[in-house]
């Protein structure tokens, strides 16, 4: 009996997939999580934040724009350049 071969799919980060400009936004933590309540720090680390001013270029779809509507007082947020 013949055996269908196995498919192994890798993840990719953002960081490494081109996308269209206006698919993408930068976002920067400028706000720091010290004292807010345990969902907004797991938010950020969601998006990939950890430190005060640091940036991550992230897809532009409807769940990143949930998380950022969560924490939008700790970011800033730009079109990527």
């Amino acid at each position: 009996m013949p055996v269908a071969p196995v498919r192994v799919l890798y993840a990719v980060p953002v960081e490494c997939v081109r996308l269209a400009p206006e698919k993408v936004i930068k976002v920067t933590q400028i706000g720091s999580p010290i004292g807010r309540q345990a969902y907004q720090r797991d938010t950020l680390k969601g998006l990939g934040l950890n430190k005060l001013h640091r940036s991550r270029v992230l897809e532009d779809t409807p769940a990143v724009r949930g998380m950022i509507d969560r924490v939008m007082h700790l970011l800033r947020i730009e079109p990527a350049a």
